[in-house]
């Protein structure tokens, strides 16, 4: 027994020794967006002027701002600022295929994933909204006690292939942010992001790969085995297999994009030889914001 548990320790005691570097790459990641109360503005209840836009089929007829559409020939609404400080619930990939990365000089899609969800998770609690991570002891708070638990969290790993995203914990009517290279059965997802919607959660899709996952660079003899060591394939023509692995990973996008959209969601791509910055950047808005999507 305890030469099965001293190579889990290791890894343990490795990736703790790893959470402060973690934490810094996410501040400085997180500083590169600018922050501020204008950052995290949106309509909503509150007390403080935000803008003026035009009427919208829906709006209530006492909801028109008569002095301001007198000066000029459309009609509009004056909106107020959001004040209400939302939950967003984080849910990080921790399956063996988050692990791939296909060159050295490239991070895993697991660092990259657990960087991204750190740093939004920093600038959502810096702009007042409350952070939890779904399927653990972690409901959202705020502060940087928060913060360091959700670091620690992230570090949690799988030895299955493959993940679905657990879903307990959801706050109805917030946000939720899943992150996932979204290979294994949609099923469970579809299942997932169904059921939110019915609760109100609305949130974003982030689905990262490898670049050698989009383009299969591959040709001649091939191995492919999973991460997990549980599934092998070898061809001796790998180029034979690229059109039709590039068809499934393109209906797998089409696929993952209907669903979002049919339950409410948004959904984006990034790709780990991407900068990080742009993909944060998006993450941000469309979270705090409800933008549109990548």
């Amino acid at each position: 027994m305890a030469q099965t548990d001293a190579p889990l320790r290791a890894r343990a005691e490795a990736e703790t020794e790893r959470l402060p570097p973690l934490l810094a790459r996410a501040d400085r990641l997180a500083r590169t967006v600018i922050m501020g109360e204008h950052g995290r503005r949106r309509a909503g209840t509150g007390d403080d002027f935000w803008q003026y836009r035009p009427v919208q089929p829906g709006d209530a007829r006492g909801a028109i701002d008569w002095r301001r559409s007198a000066r000029s020939d459309a009609q509009f609404v004056r909106q107020r600022e959001w004040k209400q400080a939302q939950s967003v619930m984080l849910w990080v990939d921790p399956a063996a295929s988050m692990r791939f990365a296909s060159h050295k000089d490239l991070p895993e899609k697991a660092d990259r994933a657990r960087l991204l969800a750190l740093a939004v998770s920093l600038l959502l609690e810096r702009g007042g909204e409350r952070v939890g991570m779904t399927g653990t002891a972690l409901p959202p708070r705020c502060g940087a006690a928060q913060i360091a638990r959700i670091a620690e969290a992230l570090m949690s790993e799988s030895g299955e292939d493959h993940a679905a995203p657990d879903m307990t914990g959801l706050v109805p009517h917030g946000r939720a942010l899943l992150i996932s290279d979204f290979l294994g059965d949609p099923a469970p997802l579809r299942a997932a992001l169904v059921a939110a919607a019915d609760r109100g959660v609305r949130g974003v899709l982030c689905h990262v790969l490898d670049p050698a996952e989009e383009a299969f660079p591959y040709r001649g003899r091939t191995i492919f085995q999973s991460m997990a060591g549980t599934m092998q394939h070898e061809t001796l023509r790998a180029d034979d297999l690229r059109a039709r692995y590039l068809d499934r990973l393109a209906a797998r996008k089409d696929a993952l994009a209907s669903l979002a959209a049919a339950t409410g969601w948004q959904y984006g791509c990034h790709h780990t030889d991407s900068g990080a910055q742009s993909a944060l950047l998006w993450l941000y808005r469309a979270i705090s914001e409800g933008g549109a999507g990548a």
